[in-house]
């Protein structure tokens, strides 16, 4: 089975890399000094679930040199996700399955809307990691996680297929959830509240979850994009903020979210995606969000301020 990573990132690198250091066929798609890198010293992990390297990474920045795979990880950021769609399309077989593993709710439709709806499973992962230099992704929290699934609900022989691949990578878990759209808007109650908190506060979860007040906004964050998935005929269960707090609660004391990062650190970051949405989404549904709407009008100063914007 032939690969493509998107995005040879903090996500694409480490699940990219486990499927290359498991025997599987893997290009990564990657730019600049990172390419360089890759294609001259190979991938480099290190991990709390062990480091391993990935010597020779087959890389490349020319998606039509390629040819045709028979599974594309979109592993980019959210906003980057419409700039990329057409840019899968030289890679398209009729058999290619396409999953997006970014926060938010939103890539596997917009995904569609350019590659088709038959293509695309929705897709969501769960890891603390990132690219600590050139060829070099450092894993460092959380036990990495992926999970994927027809976004009808129904079983798909090519999901058990892609469930499979996963299952021979070591340092992983995999998972197919019967409704994988109650699954992406479980992560999205908590990726959200968390980067949003995280960012407004600039500090690690540690920090903002032990103090009453900043506890409080969280959790009230949370609810509010329980009440917004209902609102649009999710089937959340009842104590996905129960189970998300306590996730939340087991972090490592210094974790940070990759949005809050960016945003420290004067970068664009997926703002639009995850508290941007929440209010968008809201407004949509008619569903207050006061919180979130606070903690995005609070942020979107620095957003516009990474993105040149005035």
């Amino acid at each position: 089975m032939r690969i493509a990573i998107v995005g040879a990132g903090g996500v694409g690198g480490y699940f990219g890399g486990r499927l290359a250091e498991a025997g599987a066929s893997v290009v990564f798609i990657a730019r600049g000094a990172h390419l360089e890198a890759l294609r001259r010293d190979g991938l480099r992990v290190e991990s709390i679930a062990g480091d391993f390297v990935v010597r020779p990474a087959e890389a490349t920045d020319l998606v039509a040199s390629i040819g045709t795979v028979d599974v594309v990880l979109v592993c980019v950021k959210a906003w980057q996700v419409p700039e990329v769609a057409v840019s899968l399309l030289p890679m398209l077989g009729p058999d290619t399955v396409v999953v997006p593993l970014q926060n938010g709710v939103e890539a596997a439709g917009q995904l569609a809307s350019v590659v088709g709806t038959d293509r695309v499973l929705g897709g969501l992962c769960r890891i603390v990691s990132y690219v600590a230099g050139p060829g070099h992704i450092r894993h460092a929290g959380v036990s990495p996680r992926i999970e994927f699934g027809e976004m009808d609900g129904r079983s798909s022989e090519r999901a058990a297929t892609l469930r499979a691949l996963f299952e021979t990578a070591r340092g992983l878990s995999v998972g197919t959830p019967d409704d994988i759209a109650a699954a992406l808007w479980e992560k999205f109650l908590f990726i959200a509240p968390v980067s949003g908190v995280g960012a407004v506060t600039r500090l690690p979860v540690a920090v903002f979850r032990g103090i009453p007040e900043t506890r409080a906004m969280l959790e009230a964050a949370m609810r509010e994009v329980s009440d917004l998935a209902r609102a649009r005929g999710v089937a959340l269960a009842e104590d996905a903020i129960a189970r998300t707090l306590a996730y939340v609660d087991g972090l490592p004391a210094d974790a940070t979210a990759s949005m809050q990062r960016d945003i420290m650190e004067g970068r664009p970051s997926e703002l639009e995606y995850q508290t941007g949405a929440i209010v968008r989404l809201g407004r949509e549904a008619r569903v207050p969000v006061p919180v979130n709407e606070c903690l995005y009008r609070s942020l979107l100063p620095a957003e516009l301020k990474a993105r040149g914007a005035r």
